[in-house]
């Protein structure tokens, strides 16, 4: 790794820095959401409009778990450049997400399928980019 300059790098952060903290204020919503609609730890059921505030934390949640490897491997395997470009699309789905299964479940859809498809890019990158470097090697 002589000579690698991280700073190739710093987009890829920049995305996962923006995906942690769209990760923290839909945790502190559910909080919030809490506090307005008296559901108390540890309870995880009560108003429909808690739960979907809750559903939206941990759905982020479960898509982090593919999202961030994927950026990664793609960002080092393909390009930093497209994995970020590919991770803000992502980013920008998962608000989308928030923002229409907060108002109501059917509104969800157009949200969860950008930050699919995204993730999807970023995992078939992140399986053909090692297979191209293994074969060239």
């Amino acid at each position: 790794m002589a000579g690698l300059s991280l700073s190739i790098y710093a987009f890829p952060s920049l995305i996962t820095s923006l995906a942690l903290l769209l990760y923290s204020v839909v945790t502190l919503n559910v909080g919030r959401a809490r506090m307005k609609y008296g559901v108390m730890p540890p309870a995880m059921t009560g108003d429909p409009s808690f739960e979907r505030v809750l559903r939206v934390q941990q759905n982020t949640l479960e898509q982090m778990i593919m999202f961030l490897p994927a950026l990664w491997l793609f960002s080092i395997y393909v390009s930093p450049y497209w994995g970020a470009g590919i991770g803000a699309v992502w980013v920008i789905g998962r608000i989308l997400y928030a923002w229409g299964y907060y108002q109501e479940a059917k509104k969800r859809g157009p949200g969860f399928g950008i930050s699919f498809l995204s993730v999807a890019v970023l995992i078939l990158g992140s399986l053909i980019g090692p297979i191209l470097s293994l074969m060239q090697s």
